[in-house]
């Protein structure tokens, strides 16, 4: 059976604010596939990222299709429509600081149309589930671990079974053992939920010891390679 491509974007130009990021992307993703977004700060990543997520406008493209969504004809009012199929999980977790973690969770839920109680709350019991920390239902965000609150911000980003997620930087704040739990478990999404992730990172060894398809953003555009071993690192640290 063939691949099914999530992501389709053909000779593609980015800016932010007027200004020129990203020249002539071509970008092909497949449903399931993990990909990393490396490169310098200031180099495109979460350009990208916001690109796909439609919060940015593409300036140009041959083709721009995310996710059944053409970015180059959807209009404004249809954003929303294409964020509902994506979850973003962000380096500084964002959750609300006034709630604990279920109204935290349903908080996204009942801004996306859910009403049963009963459902919501058995949703955000199987996102909790799925990220280790159902015991945490009831705690607030200063109460938690930075591993802990990026754990419930992968939870917020699964709640409506999103079938791409967008990571950007999801390990910066955060020390090397609780990188690795982070890592496993968006690899965990990965092959056994089947979600496909792109995940912008500075966190070169990670790369090395969670291997994926990879592309690197540099002086405006984007190169794939097939292994993380054909990177030079150094120059891009």
């Amino acid at each position: 059976m063939e691949d099914k491509i999530i992501i389709n974007f053909d000779s593609v130009d980015i800016s932010h604010d007027g200004n020129p990021v990203l020249d002539g992307v071509n970008l092909k993703i497949n449903s399931g596939d993990f990909v990393y977004i490396i490169g310098r700060v200031g180099s495109g990543k979460t350009s990208l990222i916001r690109a796909i997520n439609g919060e940015i406008s593409v300036t140009k493209a041959a083709a721009a299709q995310v996710a059944g969504f053409d970015l180059k004809t959807m209009k404004s009012k249809s954003v929303h429509l294409l964020r509902r199929k994506l979850g973003v999980v962000f380096q500084d977790f964002k959750l609300l600081t006034d709630r604990n973690v279920f109204e935290n969770l349903a908080f996204v839920l009942r801004a996306t149309d859910w009403k049963d109680r009963k459902k919501i709350k058995e949703r955000i019991n199987e996102v909790l589930d799925s990220v280790e920390l159902k015991d945490k239902i009831l705690k607030m965000p200063h109460q938690l671990s930075g591993g802990e609150q990026q754990r419930i911000a992968i939870a917020r980003a699964l709640l409506n079974n999103p079938a791409l997620l967008l990571a950007d930087e999801p390990t910066g704040n955060l020390d090397p053992e609780t990188s690795d739990k982070i890592m496993e478990i968006l690899f965990d999404l990965n092959s056994k939920l089947g979600i496909t992730i792109i995940m912008a990172t500075h966190n070169h060894p990670l790369l090395k010891k969670y291997p994926a398809q990879v592309y690197k953003c540099d002086k405006g555009k984007i190169t794939e390679f097939d292994d993380a071993k054909e990177i030079d690192f150094e120059y891009f640290g």
